[in-house]
């Protein structure tokens, strides 16, 4: 199965934007192909503020979330892989959801086989 990451990462960011609050993106700095502001990583992670007001462009893809901002008034493009997003949260309350990278550590188990026939037995 596809990564339910993304899907669940625009529904709480929509529901995030529709209360009126602020959308923060936790974010995996070390994680291969992140592009963030590395002077604003601390300890290997970032925090993003993804507000319309905040970003341009925002694209959240199935494989990549990106946004063109301005940090310290230098713009610059930002690209997080899907799987390098850890939360996204309302700045003002917390509410949102953490992802952990248990779905990230390979497929799924594969399907068990078919039994030959019915389990089925009369009771009385």
């Amino acid at each position: 199965m596809n990564s339910s990451r993304p899907y669940l990462l625009r529904a709480i960011y929509e529901w995030i934007v529709d209360n009126g609050m602020t959308p923060y993106l936790l974010v995996n700095a070390e994680h291969p192909h992140v592009v963030v502001p590395v002077e604003h990583v601390n300890n290997g992670k970032i925090i993003l503020n993804i507000a319309p007001e905040a970003v341009q462009g925002l694209d959240m893809a199935n494989e990549e979330l990106s946004f063109n901002a301005r940090f310290s008034g230098k713009p610059m493009h930002v690209s997080v892989p899907i799987a390098a997003a850890l939360a996204i949260y309302a700045r003002e309350n917390g509410r949102g959801m953490v992802f952990n990278d248990e779905e990230d550590q390979g497929p799924d188990e594969p399907p068990r086989e078919k039994s030959t026939g019915p389990k089925l037995r009369v009771v009385k």
